[in-house]
């Protein structure tokens, strides 16, 4: 390894989306999430992996879809990237995705579902509403900073929609 690669190892990383311009914008994470404990867990595996994106936590998916559309907050700007549980309380994470798909300004968003579930029907109805992955947390047991270095690597590859926002509402911009 070389000192250069040996430096840059050590220095935290940013997900980060190359515009039209060239430049490049750091990618917000929201996680939805209820569990304190898997929040801590997360914040941890991505200190551990060095990446550095700001990072939004909603509780349920009412909340999630507040900051997605700015209701009451700030909205969350592109790009962004959710990770979505599905057992929450008020709006869980099917019911969520099926609002995200039916809002024309939020359907193209990415979404990985991180959750305990391993039954099969949620893991259907969870494709069915077009998400990016799903990742059951207790088979990532000690594998869970491994599990966020793979959706590091996933990130830096991936090309995020174009978007921008007009009189508070979000258009695609065509390539």
């Amino acid at each position: 390894m070389t000192a250069k690669t040996d430096v840059r190892s050590k220095q935290n990383r940013m997900i980060e989306n190359k515009t039209d311009s060239g430049k490049f914008n750091e990618v917000t994470l929201l996680l939805v999430e209820d569990d304190a404990l898997d929040v801590v867990a997360i914040r941890r595996a991505l200190k551990k992996n060095r990446i550095a994106n700001p990072l939004k936590v909603a509780k349920d998916g009412l909340e999630a879809l507040d900051i997605l559309r700015g209701t009451g907050c700030d909205r969350l700007q592109r790009p962004y990237l959710i990770l979505l549980d599905l057992n929450m309380p008020r709006m869980n994470g099917i019911e969520f995705l099926t609002e995200l798909r039916d809002d024309p300004n939020l359907r193209d968003s990415i979404v990985f579902v991180l959750t305990t579930s391993d039954d099969d029907a949620d893991i259907i109805r969870a494709y069915e509403n077009l998400i990016a992955g799903y990742m059951v947390k207790s088979k990532a047991g000690e594998d869970f900073f491994k599990l966020i270095g793979m959706l590091d690597h996933y990130w830096r590859i991936i090309e995020f929609p174009p978007g921008h926002y007009v009189e508070g509402k979000s258009t695609l911009q065509s390539r």
